[in-house]
């Protein structure tokens, strides 16, 4: 997916329209995303209609006014306009993270030739690894609405790394993203069996009884400590 896109300049539909050119800033915002190209055109009546269709779409998926945690899609605008001001037009109503290519680029209709785009709309989703998930996927939003995203980040493996905590923590889904600053704060009888099993491995099972020993030890003074100031109270 990268590749397809490396040494092109990718534009971000907001205000500045910052453009994105370096290896890093591609790299950055295509690489573990699903992504979507979009083929349109202003003056086809079938584009009118689909066009506020797919930017709510996205908008739902990518907007923090909707969701918590903007998921890992990525859509570009690859215009077939006749004219730069039709292209102008499309982009002033979709969303501002969305990409497009300037309309003076001749890679557009490379890309139309590429995936052999007839039809307008037309968007072709796209896995991580460039290979073609869906080469129309224009009646499955219509039809599924926010579903098609879920089914498309099964079939495409897209991993959500953004908020993953740390591999030694089990059962990830259950937990927030403060979870590991909460257990150094408060340790639990989980974090004490990992100790041990990690004494265990580390310095072996000899050792490991000593100083389990050690520890069983310094919690029951601890317990007796705790009942001799409650029968002073």
């Amino acid at each position: 997916m990268v590749d397809l896109f490396l040494n092109r300049v990718l534009v971000e539909n907001n205000w500045d329209q910052d453009e994105l050119n370096t290896e890093r800033e591609i790299i950055g915002i295509l690489e573990n995303r699903i992504v979507l190209l979009l083929f349109a055109s202003t003056d086809n009546e079938k584009c009118q209609e689909f066009l506020p269709i797919v930017n709510d779409f996205f908008k739902r998926l990518k907007d923090p006014a909707y969701i918590e945690y903007p998921k890992l899609l990525t859509l570009i605008y690859i215009s077939l306009d006749q004219s730069e001001e039709q292209q102008e037009r499309s982009l002033k109503e979709m969303h501002k993270k969305v990409l497009f290519l300037a309309f003076e680029d001749p890679y557009r209709k490379e890309l139309q030739a590429m995936f052999k785009v007839k039809d307008v709309p037309t968007v072709v989703v796209l896995r991580p690894d460039g290979s073609v998930l869906s080469p129309n996927a224009v009646q499955e939003i219509c039809s599924f609405g926010l579903d098609c995203f879920s089914n498309w980040q099964e079939s495409a493996e897209v991993v959500e790394r953004t908020f993953m905590l740390n591999e030694e923590f089990d059962n990830l889904n259950m937990r927030t993203a403060t979870d590991p600053v909460k257990r150094l704060k408060y340790k639990t009888e989980d974090d004490k069996r990992k100790k041990r099993w990690w004494k265990l491995w580390v310095k072996g099972k000899d050792q490991y009884e000593v100083e389990e020993e050690k520890e069983e030890a310094w919690d029951t003074k601890s317990k007796e400590r705790d009942k001799g100031t409650w029968r002073k109270r």
